[in-house]
């Protein structure tokens, strides 16, 4: 029974109490807090203090030398701990159901996006992998957090969801990784990467772009100004986590050693 049913958990090995959709334990979803602190008032960057917010404008210094192409951005966590190893369980080990539960966890963070216009219902846009990837992982991660997520706010407005538009943005270039260059390296590494293949899903539209892990931000950038010029009113990006090194994870993960290009996807 064991063997077709296993009872440890994928995160910290301890027991199972009760057979569930994902094998995460009570504890290690006690562990995946929401970050409650100050942050940056348009990209969602945690501050390590309060008193950032004493400025006039509580924007975050990369924020004021040089506007995001998106409208602004919310994350449910820190990218450390056990959140981290939920991500990494899900995009590099495979297990497509976990990353459909923590797309439910997005949906308080969708009400903390900042107020838009009046636009109707926002779209949600998954930001693309390029084919070649998606082949070689067998999905997106971020596709299973926007079905999670409009799962779970489907809940709470009896079935009255925003649409999911999972082919509307392309990812035409594929990109060296994103790790260790600098934040203008980043952004001139995704310049032309995205394109939108249906504009009159998005003309006129609010969207709300889905991803994993926000790290500077380039990526949701780079898709927020493809989908602007091909007449989107308004774009917000929400993501699982946030990778800031104000807030580093010093904890070692098994994973580190068998993972190609660890925060390669990182937004």
């Amino acid at each position: 029974m064991a063997l077709a049913f296993p009872t440890d958990c994928c995160l910290c090995g301890g027991e199972l109490a009760s057979d569930g959709r994902v094998r995460i334990c009570r504890a290690c979803w006690a562990d995946l807090q929401p970050w409650r602190g100050p942050l940056c008032t348009r990209c969602g960057l945690p501050f390590a203090s309060p008193r950032a917010l004493d400025s006039s404008v509580a924007e975050c210094g990369p924020c004021r030398d040089d506007a995001p192409g998106y409208d602004g951005a919310r994350s449910f966590g820190l990218y450390t701990g056990k959140l981290r190893q939920a991500v990494l369980r899900v995009k590099f080990g495979g297990d497509e159901r976990l990353g459909v539960r923590l797309g439910e966890w997005l949906a308080p963070t969708w009400d903390a996006l900042p107020p838009g216009g009046d636009f109707g219902s926002p779209l949600i846009v998954p930001v693309p992998l390029h084919p070649s990837r998606r082949r070689e992982r067998g999905f997106n991660q971020s596709e299973l957090l926007a079905r999670g997520l409009v799962r779970e706010l489907g809940r709470r407005s009896d079935g009255a969801a925003p649409q999911v538009a999972k082919s509307c943005l392309r990812r035409k270039r594929a990109t060296p990784p994103q790790t260790g260059l600098s934040v203008a390296a980043r952004r001139e590494n995704l310049r032309g990467a995205f394109e939108v293949v249906k504009p009159g899903e998005v003309r006129g539209r609010a969207i709300v772009l889905v991803d994993d892990v926000m790290t500077t931000g380039a990526t949701l950038s780079a898709c927020a100004r493809a989908l602007r010029r091909a007449g989107a009113a308004q774009v917000m990006g929400l993501t699982l986590a946030r990778a800031t090194p104000q807030f580093p994870d010093l904890s070692p993960l098994e994973t580190d050693n068998t993972v190609d290009g660890l925060d390669r996807d990182s937004t």
